[in-house]
């Protein structure tokens, strides 16, 4: 039992926000996948995180609680958010947002049963990205412009059946149908666009009113866009109402709608949803729209969902490299290794993928909202090799990383665990270490590595990776002379063992079983210094006020402490860089603070529990995951 408590400052001070100084991002680089950013001399690392998943539970919260995590994403190094579809969908403050209804609401008028969307309303959007910014985190809108859903009304049309497996075969004559195809948004009353969908608007349906038939419908004298993924003989109709980037009002209404949605929230970047559903060479034309008209960069991503790197080559060429793609085929390499259950042969891990063939347009990422369990696309990366995955996405030099929401804080809906104490010393790896020069060591069918040489201008900058899926083991690789005679630990904590760095610049590095070691200068910058609380409830959604002592404070209310693996307890992990201690107080959000006697917490390097009455035990309560 140890109580590490000093009464030093009252709690007002608690209450005191101190300005905060850090890195300004520069314009992001749209050619530029791995977005590094540099602000004079010294190079930032770009990291994504898709800030959601597909079952967040339906409480209008997700926009505050973003507002809440900004500045601890910042403090972890995420440099960008994607946000999810921020408009309204066809089931209301139901819908995930990709059944899209109303790409002018973001949660402002009361359309499909409530003014709000799952995540919140506008006004909270709007606040969250602004405290993003303010923590210097860059945001990326999602786009979804494929299709619409939930149409007000019905119109009268002929149209012709077509095969499920071979789109470009008519399996009916054309007759007359009963479509959901009038959109007019009457709540929203013509505000910010005045445009009505009809029938004209689009190529083909799934649904005919009249006999309450499922089908895919093309409607008489429409064409398929041609310039789309060739499965399914001809993969444009996905679903809803499939929107026709071959009438010209619609393209000028989804140009003018672009400029509107990133301008209206101050956007930084996309992300393309569906991308190999929609004529190619309109995306093409879109993204350069919007740009043109805002101003900005906007870097852009889009979703083209194949295995096949050669696809997705083709994609990038035919719009002319105006948008990155993520690297579904690494996501299969990851998901194969994953359940080869040690049988993977590691050399193989990058191989015809988008990383090795193309690094500067290759967003990587490990799992999505798509590929989680209950998804169409289930394609999920097992647990125990998502260590090995993670690092070989953030600490390596090519791509672009994007951190995914269930992975980081979990998904209670499939009993999916939080793994932030594992991603931790990962992405703290990217922040301050994975710099300089790149050496890879993929020669062995289990145990793989690469180093980082460091660079000057990163203080204790440099690391050496190693990752299996089967046997540990260990190999001799080069960090550069300039790090000869020093001291390297594993910042994950599997290997306590240390390494020293021989005169020619050579350390010789290991790995435990079917894990990852991330190995840096001992005593470097903000080395894996890490304070976990346990926080038992006292306020239903606690959040935490902290600085690490000699730091800055975080912004009132603090952060918001997620739900822990133990009943009655929420969590939080926090790393505090150089400090000695953290110095915290605990607030409901709402203006109810914990005072401990109008007094701060002061909480040393490791695990504690905060439990009744401010009792403050040194480790994890009973039933806690191992660490």
């Amino acid at each position: 039992m140890f109580k590490s408590i000093k009464t030093l400052i009252s709690f007002l001070v608690c209450l005191v926000l101190l300005s905060s100084i850090s890195i300004t991002q520069s314009n992001l680089d749209t050619v530029q996948a791995s977005e590094q950013q540099t602000l004079a001399s010294s190079p930032v690392n770009g990291t994504m995180m898709q800030y959601f998943e597909w079952y967040l539970p339906n409480t209008g919260e997700h926009w505050n609680n973003l507002r809440s995590d900004a500045q601890y994403l910042s403090n972890l190094g995420i440099t960008a958010v994607w946000l999810p579809p921020a408009y309204k969908g066809q089931a209301g403050n139901n819908d995930v947002g990709y059944g899209v209804y109303d790409l002018y609401d973001l949660g402002e008028f009361n359309q499909k049963g409530s003014t709000r969307t799952k995540y919140g309303t506008k006004n909270q959007l709007v606040s969250a990205i602004n405290e993003l910014h303010q923590n210097n985190i860059q945001v990326y809108g999602d786009v979804v412009i494929n299709h619409k859903m939930g149409a007000e009304g019905t119109e009268f049309g002929n149209a012709v059946e077509v095969s499920r497996t071979n789109r470009n075969q008519e399996t009916s004559g054309a007759y007359n149908i009963q479509a959901w195809t009038k959109y007019d948004f009457p709540a929203r009353n013509n505000a910010y666009s005045s445009f009505k969908w009809r029938w004209e608007h689009f190529n083909g349906t799934s649904w005919n009113e009249s006999n309450q038939k499922e089908s895919i419908y093309k409607f008489s004298g429409k064409n398929w866009d041609w310039e789309v993924d060739t499965e399914n003989g001809n993969y444009d109709y996905l679903m809803g109402e499939d929107v026709d980037f071959d009438h010209p009002d619609v393209v000028n209404e989804t140009k003018n709608w672009g400029e509107w949605y990133v301008n209206t929230l101050n956007l930084d970047g996309l992300r393309l949803d569906a991308v190999k559903h929609i004529k190619f060479s309109f995306m093409k034309d879109f993204v350069q729209s919007v740009r043109a008209d805002t101003g900005k960069e906007l870097f852009s991503v889009g979703e083209y969902w194949s295995g096949d790197v050669a696809k997705l080559q083709n994609y990038l060429n035919k719009v002319e490299r105006t948008v990155s793609l993520f690297d579904v085929p690494l996501h299969y390499r990851f998901q194969a290794a994953s359940n080869g259950n040690g049988g993977y042969d590691m050399r193989t891990i990058a191989q015809n993928t988008l990383v090795a063939s193309d690094p500067v347009k290759s967003v990587t990422f490990v799992d999505n909202h798509d590929t989680q369990p209950g998804q169409s696309l289930a394609s999920w990366v097992n647990e125990w090799f998502k260590p090995q995955a993670y690092a070989y996405i953030l600490t390596r030099e090519q791509g672009y990383p994007s951190v995914f929401y269930g992975d980081y804080y979990g998904i209670p809906s499939h009993n999916i665990q939080p793994m932030r104490e594992v991603l931790d010393p990962l992405l703290e790896a990217r922040k301050n270490y994975a710099y300089g020069v790149q050496h890879d060591y993929v020669n062995h069918q289990d145990v793989i590595g690469w180093t980082r040489e460091g660079l000057n201008t990163k203080a204790g900058s440099g690391l050496a990776t190693l990752i299996t899926d089967g046997s540990g083991g260990s190999k001799s690789m080069y960090v550069g002379t300039q790090n000869a005679g020093e001291t390297w630990t594993d910042m994950t904590g599997n290997i306590s063992n240390k390494v020293t760095i021989n005169a020619q610049g050579y350390g010789n590095f290991s790995v435990l079983d079917r894990s990852v070691s991330v190995w840096v200068e001992e005593g470097a910058p903000s080395s894996n210094n890490v304070v976990t609380i346990y926080y038992k409830h006292g306020f239903s959604t606690p959040y935490i006020h902290y600085r690490p002592v000699g730091g800055n404070w975080t912004s009132v209310p603090g952060v918001r402490m997620q739900a822990s693996e133990v009943p009655g307890y929420s969590k939080l992990s926090i790393n505090i860089g150089s400090a000695s201690q953290l110095e915290a107080c605990f607030t409901d959000g709402n203006g109810a603070w914990d005072s401990n006697n109008q007094s701060n917490y002061f909480f040393d390097t490791g695990t504690w529990t905060y439990g009744s009455y401010g009792n403050i035990q040194k480790g994890a309560p009973a039933g806690a995951a191992s660490i």
